[in-house]
C-alpha cells in the first residue's frame, strides 16, 4: 500500500495542499501568540527530530551524492525551508488568511516562470490552460462568487511578503529538478537539518529581543502540526511528486489549498455550503486534470530506493 501510495503523484499533491491549508490556517491563528521566526524554527527542529532516526542509513549511504551538489542543497535549504517559511509566517502577522490563500494560488505562475528561467522547461498549452482555468476556480471560492468582492480585499505588508515568500518558493521548487538523486527521505532531512541551522542564529537574535512568545497549549497544539503535517509529510510528498512529474504539472495542485482551506472551515468552523463552493471545486478540478492530462515533462531518472 505504501508502495502504491508512493508511485501516485497526484494523490501525494493532493495530500501537500490539504496539509499546507492547515498550516496557513495554524499559521495565522499563531499571529501574535508565537513568533514567526520561532514557529519556523521549532518547526523544522521537530520535523529533523522525527526525520532522522528513520534516514540516518539512507543518509549514510547517499553521502558521496551530497558532494557535487553542495551549492544546490544549501540554496535549497535556504529557500524552501529556511526563507519561505519565515517569510509566510512573517505576513500572517499582518494579513488575514483569506490574502494568503489568494496570494498562494500565484503558486504556479511562480513556478512556471522560474522552471523557464533555471531549466528551460516552457509551459504546454495544456498546462497553461489548467493554471488559468484553476485560478479562476480559486477566485470563485475567495470571492464568495461575487466578482465585486475582489476590490474590496485590503492588502498591506503582510501581503508583500507572503507574495516574496512565494517568488523564493517558486525558485525552489523549480530547483527541485536539480536535486542530488537521494530518496526523499534522505534529501528532505539534510534539508530540515540544515534549514534549522540557518534559522538557529535568528531565533537566538528574537529571543534575545524580547519578542512575545507564549509557552501554553496553543502553542504546543501549533507547533506539533506544523512540525509533522506541513513540514514532514507535505514535503515527502511534494518532492515525490514533483520528481514524478515535473514541477509544471505538479503547480496546478497548488489552487488545491484554498479548496481544502474552505471544506476544514466548513468542517469544523460550521460555515455553510454555497454554490460558488461547488463552482470553484469543479473549476479547480477541471484545471488541474486538464494541466496533468495535457501537460509534458521531460524525463527524469528514478532515484535509488
Amino acid at each position: 500500500m505504501f508502495r502504491r501510495l508512493y508511485d501516485a503523484p497526484y494523490l501525494l499533491l493532493s495530500l501537500t495542499s490539504l496539509f499546507w491549508a492547515g498550516n496557513i490556517v495554524l499559521g495565522r491563528l499563531a499571529a501574535g501568540h508565537v513568533p514567526p521566526i520561532g514557529l519556523a524554527f521549532l518547526r523544522w527542529v521537530i520535523a529533523s527530530a522525527i526525520l532522522i532516526p528513520f534516514a540516518w542509513p539512507h543518509i549514510r549511504r547517499e553521502a558521496p551524492m551530497l558532494r557535487g551538489h553542495v551549492v544546490v542543497v544549501l540554496v535549497l535549504s535556504l529557500t524552501g525551508i529556511a526563507a519561505f517559511n519565515t517569510m509566510m509566517y512573517w505576513g500572517l502577522q499582518y494579513t488575514p488568511a483569506i490574502n494568503a490563500l489568494l496570494i498562494q494560488s500565484t503558486g504556479p505562475l511562480m513556478i512556471a516562470f522560474w522552471s523557464l528561467a533555471i531549466n528551460r522547461e516552457h509551459l504546454s498549452l495544456g498546462q497553461f490552460a489548467g493554471i488559468l482555468l484553476s485560478l479562476l476556480g480559486v477566485l470563485v471560492i475567495i470571492c464568495r462568487g461575487d466578482p465585486a468582492v475582489a476590490l474590496h480585499i485590503d492588502f498591506n505588508i503582510g501581503d508583500l511578503w507572503a507574495i516574496a515568500a512565494m517568488v523564493v518558493y517558486g525558485a525552489y521548487s523549480a530547483l527541485l529538478a536539480r536535486r542530488p538523486g537521494m530518496t526523499a527521505l534522505g534529501f528532505l532531512t539534510v534539508s530540515t537539518v540544515l534549514g534549522s541551522l540557518m534559522l538557529a542564529p535568528l531565533f537566538a537574535w528574537e529571543r534575545m529581543e524580547g519578542v512575545p512568545f507564549h509557552a501554553d497549549l496553543k502553542t504546543l497544539a501549533i507547533v506539533v502540526y506544523v512540525g509533522v503535517f506541513p513540514s514532514v509529510l507535505a514535503y515527502l510528498c511534494f518532492i515525490r511528486g514533483v520528481h514524478l512529474v515535473g514541477p509544471n504539472r505538479a503547480a496546478p495542485f497548488f489552487h488545491l489549498m484554498p479548496v481544502f482551506g474552505s471544506v476544514l472551515a466548513i468542517a469544523f468552523l460550521g460555515e455553510a455550503f454555497r454554490l460558488y463552493h461547488a463552482v470553484g471545486y469543479a473549476l479547480v478540478l477541471s484545471g488541474i486534470v486538464i494541466a496533468t492530462l495535457w501537460g509534458r515533462r521531460k524525463a527524469a531518472p528514478l532515484p535509488p530506493e
